[in-house]
C-alpha cells in the first residue's frame, strides 16, 4: 500500500509539474510579446503617444542614453511629445533577439530611424539593450542602455598633390611609427607590427580608416603650412604623431 501511495503521489507532483510548465509562456511566445511591445514604444513616439510608454515603463525604470544620460520614468514619459511641424518619420525595431531567465528577459534589438526633417532625409540607427521584468500587470521595461550605431563618413577625392604631401612617417615612440604611402594612387597606412590600411578623406587634412568611424586623423600643420604630425583623434582624445620624413 505504501508503495502504490508513493507511485500515486509521485504521478502526482509530475501532473502537477506539467500542468505548471503548460502555463508558462515559451521563451518564443516571451520574444513575440516584448518584440511587439518594443515596438510600439517606438511607434509611440512620432505621434507623441505618453500612454503607451506609461504603461510599459516599470516604476524603476532607469535608462541609460546615446548621450550618457540617465533617465528615469517620469522624465522618459515627459518626452514624448508629438513631432513638430516639419518633422517627421518613423522607427523600424530589427535584429531583435530575447533571453529569458525565468521572470527577467534581457532583450538587444536596432532602432532603424527614417527622418524627414523640413524636406531633408535623414537615417540613422541605434543598438538597444533592454532588461524587461514579468510583473502582474505583464512584462515591463526595467532598465535599458542605448549606443548610437557609426558609420563612415562620406569621403572626398584628394588631387594627387594633397596626397603626396602626407606621405611620410610619423612616429608615437621610438619604437611605434605610421607610415602613410601611395598605392596605386590611393592612400594607405602602416602601423608598426600592423597590417596596411585603407586611408580616406573626410575632409582636406582630415582622414579616416573605412569601418573606424570613431578615429580621424587630423593633419598638423606649422605656421608655414608644413605638415608636423598627425593627431588621432577618438572623440575628444588625441594620439599625437610626430612626422619623421
Amino acid at each position: 500500500m505504501r508503495t502504490q501511495a508513493w507511485i500515486l503521489l509521485v504521478f502526482a507532483a509530475a501532473v502537477a509539474s506539467l500542468s505548471l510548465l503548460a502555463q508558462r509562456p515559451a521563451s518564443n511566445d516571451i520574444a513575440a510579446i516584448l518584440q511587439r511591445q518594443t515596438q510600439e514604444l517606438f511607434d509611440a513616439i512620432v505621434p507623441g503617444s505618453a500612454s503607451v510608454w506609461e504603461r510599459y515603463l516599470d516604476a524603476d525604470i532607469s535608462t541609460t542614453t546615446e548621450d550618457g544620460e540617465i533617465l528615469h520614468k517620469a522624465q522618459l514619459v515627459a518626452q514624448i511629445k508629438p513631432f513638430p511641424a516639419g518633422v517627421s518619420g518613423n522607427i523600424k525595431v530589427t535584429d531583435f533577439k530575447v533571453t529569458v531567465h525565468g521572470t527577467v528577459a534581457v532583450a538587444t534589438h536596432v532602432e532603424d530611424e527614417s527622418e524627414n526633417y523640413h524636406g531633408h532625409q535623414l537615417q540613422c540607427q541605434y543598438r538597444t539593450t533592454d532588461t524587461w521584468v514579468q510583473t502582474s500587470a505583464g512584462w515591463r521595461l526595467l532598465a535599458s542602455q542605448v549606443l548610437a550605431l557609426r558609420t563612415d563618413p562620406p569621403a572626398i577625392s584628394l588631387t594627387a598633390q594633397q596626397a603626396r604631401a602626407y606621405v611620410g612617417r610619423y612616429s608615437l615612440s621610438p619604437e611605434i611609427a605610421y607610415d602613410i604611402r601611395l598605392k596605386d594612387g590611393q592612400l594607405e597606412g602602416q602601423q608598426t607590427g600592423r597590417k596596411p590600411e585603407v586611408l580616406r578623406a573626410e575632409a582636406a587634412d582630415v582622414l579616416f580608416v573605412p569601418g573606424q568611424p570613431r578615429y580621424r586623423k587630423i593633419i598638423q600643420r606649422d605656421a608655414a603650412g608644413r605638415i608636423t604630425g598627425i593627431a588621432e583623434r577618438r572623440e575628444a582624445w588625441d594620439l599625437v604623431w610626430t612626422r619623421n620624413r
